[in-house]
């Protein structure tokens, strides 16, 4: 297929594999441009956490430990938490997904599963950002449920 095209008055014979050619140009340009990110002068020291470690201490086995990490949005712009990874399935993290504005705070709550899992732990949780990736660390040690002081006894239940 072929198709006349004026264009300022100059006459263009195009073919349908330029015309197509032309469009697929076209779509590359402005996915491409819809795909890149606004620039940002946010930097990972932007999102300025309290403290990047907190210790537990000794904690009993069956309660989930908690903890929030708070930080500051220290720039310019609006920081938006993208993703929050937690480096094992037994802790859990929890994060607003709101923007944190310029001079506000936001908070990271991480959540470890200390059923079964007597022992010391040390669990990292990853923030990705707008502003960076920043680590932060929970560690503790997680003490023993005391086991029944009683010993089971069915002996004593009578069936009829």
């Amino acid at each position: 297929m072929k198709k006349l095209i004026l264009s300022l008055g100059v006459a263009v014979l195009c073919t349908s594999a330029a015309m197509a050619q032309e469009k697929k140009d076209a779509t590359a340009t402005i996915t491409s441009q819809a795909a890149t990110p606004p620039p940002t002068t946010l930097k990972p020291e932007n999102l300025a956490f309290t403290t990047e470690t907190h210790d537990f201490g000794t904690v009993p086995e069956g309660p989930a430990a908690e903890y929030e990490f708070r930080f500051k949005n220290t720039g310019k712009e609006p920081i938006t938490i993208s993703k929050v990874q937690a480096s094992c399935g037994c802790t859990t993290p929890s994060y607003s997904k709101d923007p944190v504005l310029p001079n506000k705070d936001g908070a990271i709550k991480a959540s470890y599963n200390t059923n079964g899992r007597p022992g010391p732990f040390t669990k990292t949780i990853t923030v990705v950002s707008n502003a960076g990736t920043k680590v932060v660390t929970i560690k503790g040690t997680v003490e023993k449920a005391p086991t029944a002081s009683v010993p089971e006894n069915n002996s004593m239940i009578k069936t009829n």
